[in-house]
């Protein structure tokens, strides 16, 4: 899948590379920026961790003329007077406005290094809002954002994960010069598709995909996964049979009316209800008022 994925982006596609401190995404990062310049398409960069040498190290070939870099390593925070991009500027019109003064008239691939920058000085709800906006502008084909998840709470992580197409975690592998992918891509009717893969670099920075590390492979889960049964495991039976349940329907509780007892207590006859009281001889009945000695 991860070579599925080099291949090319779908537009408006939103793909994130999530590293951490024990493995560094930013090679598999140049890997994607290469195969977008190999497929001739315009591909604009907004760096804020590393310079635009460090970046183009390695990135050699006649379509590197196609690679935009623009410069937020500087100053990301616009404390000179003339800053060329800062955190600020992250907003769907300065960077549609950025792409399209130098973009050639199909849309480009947006590259964000890093995502963690942004979030460190823009709330996740802005970020969030501004990635959607530029996957639906039409100024940006595709998005490809690195992100460094242990700098940042599981909520936040989530959040932005949760709008991306497609999630390649990465991490190191068994040998040195091995990585693992963890690759998780949403379609767009909805289908879950979740991989895993050992892969590697070439010197300029094509990725070799060598195998997995399990024999499980490919595990394709819809959104509505049918549930477990709590009950299989039991050592004991809950449930019913065809007999049992019959009978369980045809029990009548004591403390159930039925319908015929309900209609006759809602809807007496004539003369029901009624109390007759004869008067015994002996009873002892006055007719003064027996509680006379009480009034003061």
């Amino acid at each position: 899948m991860l070579t599925e994925l080099l291949q090319g982006t779908d537009a408006g596609g939103f793909l994130i590379i999530q590293d951490s401190a024990s493995y560094s995404g930013r090679h598999l990062l140049k890997s994607f920026i290469n195969a977008a310049l190999h497929r001739e398409e315009a591909v604009h960069v907004l760096g804020f961790e590393v310079s635009e040498e460090e970046l183009k190290d390695g990135l050699i070939g006649a379509s590197i003329h196609r690679l935009h870099f623009h410069n937020a390593y500087t100053d990301p925070l616009g404390w000179t007077h003339n800053p060329a991009f800062t955190v600020h500027q992250f907003c769907s019109e300065g960077v549609t406005q950025l792409v399209k003064q130098t973009s050639q008239s199909k849309p480009a691939t947006l590259v964000i290094d890093s995502l963690s920058w942004i979030l460190r000085h823009v709330g996740p709800p802005a970020v969030c809002k501004t990635l959607q906006q530029l996957r639906k502008g039409g100024a940006v084909r595709a998005i490809i954002g690195l992100l460094h998840a242990d700098m940042h709470q599981r909520g936040t992580v989530g959040s932005v994960c949760h709008m991306a197409t497609s999630v390649i975690t990465v991490a190191p592998g068994m040998k040195g010069d091995e990585a693992v992918a963890k690759i998780t891509k949403r379609s767009k009717s909805g289908k879950v598709m979740q991989d895993e893969e050992i892969f590697s670099f070439k010197e300029d920075f094509t990725v070799v995909v060598q195998n997995r590390p399990s024999q499980l492979g490919l595990k394709q889960t819809e959104t509505e996964e049918r549930e477990t049964d709590p009950t299989a495991n039991l050592t004991f039976n809950l449930r019913l049979s065809d007999t049992e349940r019959e009978a369980k329907e045809k029990l009548a509780l004591p403390f159930v009316f039925s319908k015929e007892k309900k209609t006759a207590l809602l809807h007496s006859g004539r003369g029901s209800g009624r109390i007759l009281y004869e008067p015994d001889a002996n009873d002892d009945y006055d007719q003064e008022d027996p509680d006379d000695d009480l009034d003061v």
